[in-house]
């Protein structure tokens, strides 16, 4: 199990609340990190986003003074690293906040340290299908698709939600070399929809065949 503790930065310190938004800019530049932490005797009080505070004209106010622009932006030390990766994607961000559960402030995590993480993960180091599926968002889980993917005598290497939308949830699969065809088809059975086109979807393929024959018959 990936350790995320080993990945916390240490070496930047962090903003004070005394400080100004000047000096805030100043350390954006220096560091190049879209979020940064405000703290108060080693206490996390909140993030300063750069793109907000470049269109604040009052560079020279203290921070305490405009605490609107303080967000609740931050990770844990003990969460996993594709919570965390997901929280970078969430914020758009390249930099968090890492506290503990006092809010103790700890450092920051670096996206580019979780995105070698994901790169060096089965989902896209081992070869195998892509699959996407979706389903009813109320009406799917991972242990069933886990349960459809096995029962297949396949492997799955990845799965994460790639979309909500009216209802529905996306979710994109890394299964191992396997007879693609029966694990389409048993998904269709438990009423998963197929989003993306396999060559190798035969189900598809006798479907299309079927369909032009009926054309055939119906045009004579």
């Amino acid at each position: 199990m990936i350790s995320t503790e080993n990945y916390i930065i240490k070496d930047l310190k962090p903003l004070s609340p005394n400080d100004s938004l000047e000096k805030a800019m100043s350390l954006f530049d220096q560091s190049e990190f879209s979020h940064l932490a405000v703290v108060k005797k080693n206490v996390y009080e909140g993030t300063l986003v750069y793109e907000q505070l470049e269109q604040n004209p009052n560079s020279t106010s203290e921070i305490d003074k405009v605490r609107s622009l303080l967000h609740p932006i931050y990770v844990t030390e003990k969460m996993n690293w594709f919570e965390i990766l997901q929280t970078f994607a969430t914020h758009n961000c390249n930099a968090l906040p890492v506290v503990d559960k006092d809010k103790t402030y700890l450092g920051y995590f670096e996206l580019n340290d979780f995105l070698n993480i994901f790169k060096s993960t089965p989902f896209l180091h081992e070869n195998g299908y892509i699959l996407t599926i979706a389903k009813d968002m109320n009406d799917y889980s991972f242990s069933e698709i886990t349960q459809i993917v096995e029962t297949n005598n396949a492997t799955l290497l990845g799965a994460f939600v790639s979309k909500i939308e009216d209802g529905q949830t996306e979710i994109v699969l890394k299964l191992s070399f396997h007879d693609i065809n029966n694990t389409i088809q048993t998904f269709r059975r438990y009423g998963y929809r197929i989003l993306n086109e396999f060559k190798e979807d035969k189900y598809i393929d006798y479907l299309n065949e079927r369909s032009a024959y009926l054309d055939k018959y119906l045009n004579i």
